[in-house]
């Protein structure tokens, strides 16, 4: 069975933030010396910290420091099963053939 979760997209981004912090500390390494390493500015790690805002480019890079780059590239990979809220399967689309005259 498919899970799904109720949370919204600011709620990921926060505990996202929250545990590339806590990742961060267990490694014993300043929010200066992630930006340093990953080269990802300090104002950025510092507001990803603290807010979940980052680009995707510089989460990334501080994925890749902090030795968790492997966790994202699952993130679209394909399902047996829709994800549907409602339980239905989306219907295929159809391409349109080319008409000849």
């Amino acid at each position: 069975m498919l899970a799904v979760s109720l949370k919204i997209p600011a709620d990921i981004r926060q505990d996202m933030a929250a545990k590339a912090k806590e990742c961060r500390l267990g490694l014993n390494i300043s929010q200066k010396e992630l930006a340093e390493r990953s080269g990802v500015s300090l104002g950025s790690v510092k507001r990803f910290e603290s807010s979940g805002q980052v680009s995707l480019s510089s989460l990334l890079e501080i994925a890749l420091v902090l030795g968790r780059l492997g966790d994202f590239e699952a993130l679209f990979a394909s399902r047996d099963q829709p994800a549907s809220l409602f339980g239905s399967e989306p219907k295929k689309r159809k391409r349109g053939g080319r008409r000849v005259r």
